[in-house]
């Protein structure tokens, strides 16, 4: 088509701008075994903290596994982990919830009482919204 498009007197289209990120090769389902939720549910809120070490060799997990594992050496939402790693929260709730089932992570989920919203955290959203 680009040699049609020169033939007729158009110019020659522009090449794609190289990407600077490298793209994932993987499927997110693919990542998940083609789950699509998690054992456990997860709140986006929930805050995830890492149960390996520094020295613990990560080389036998997934990339996906490797990133959070070192990612969540600081505590982090799962919403945070997600946007942090660009992977889909679907995705990074299904990855999580498995990592904590075999104990690589640690989840601290938020204590909602009888249905109402917890004050300290819709604070907490509301301030990190201001700061955008």
């Amino acid at each position: 088509m680009a040699d049609a498009h020169r033939q007729y007197g158009g110019a020659t289209p522009n090449p794609r701008p190289a990407q600077t990120e490298q793209s994932s090769l993987v499927r997110p389902y693919a990542v998940t075994g083609g789950r699509t939720a998690p054992r456990v549910q997860l709140a986006m809120e929930a805050l995830v903290s890492s149960a390996t070490s520094v020295q613990q060799d990560l080389s036998t997990f997934t990339p996906e596994r490797q990133a959070i594992s070192t990612l969540c050496r600081q505590v982090r939402s799962v919403a945070e982990v997600s946007a942090l790693l660009r992977i889909p929260l679907g995705v990074v709730r299904v990855v999580i919830a498995d990592m904590a089932a075999e104990g690589l992570v640690h989840v601290h989920q938020p204590q909602l009482e009888a249905g109402k919203p917890d004050l300290n955290l819709l604070e907490r959203v509301l301030s990190g919204l201001r700061r955008l």
